[in-house]
């Protein structure tokens, strides 16, 4: 016997992988596209991108050198930037730029 993988076992396991993970999105939308929610339903699940978002990246400003008041100096900056510029981009480069200036100033 070979140590080697069935070619034909990983590909029936692909396919079964895909249908298993494929079958659970597509079943409601072909039986609740009619479906509608409540507009304030709606709104709510709206916000959990950015509320999932924030918990994910809020922590890692903190703790990303090795003095939180630079982390946090540049995490405001970047806040600020986005709220009124909107430019993601932007807003990264502001938050470093705030973050490497406190570290040159005060540290």
């Amino acid at each position: 016997m070979t140590s080697e993988p069935n070619l034909f076992r990983i590909f029936i396991l692909v396919i079964g992988m895909s249908l298993v993970t494929y079958i659970p999105r597509a079943l409601p939308m072909l039986f609740l596209k009619e479906f509608r929610l409540n507009p304030s339903v709606e709104n709510f699940l709206k916000l959990i991108p950015y509320a999932a978002l924030g918990a994910l990246i809020f922590p890692e400003i903190l703790f990303s050198t090795n003095h939180m008041a630079s982390s946090v100096t540049g995490g405001i900056l970047a806040a600020v930037v986005a709220y009124f510029k909107g430019n993601l981009l932007i807003a990264v480069v502001a938050g470093i730029f705030g973050t490497v200036l406190y570290q040159w100033l005060f540290l």
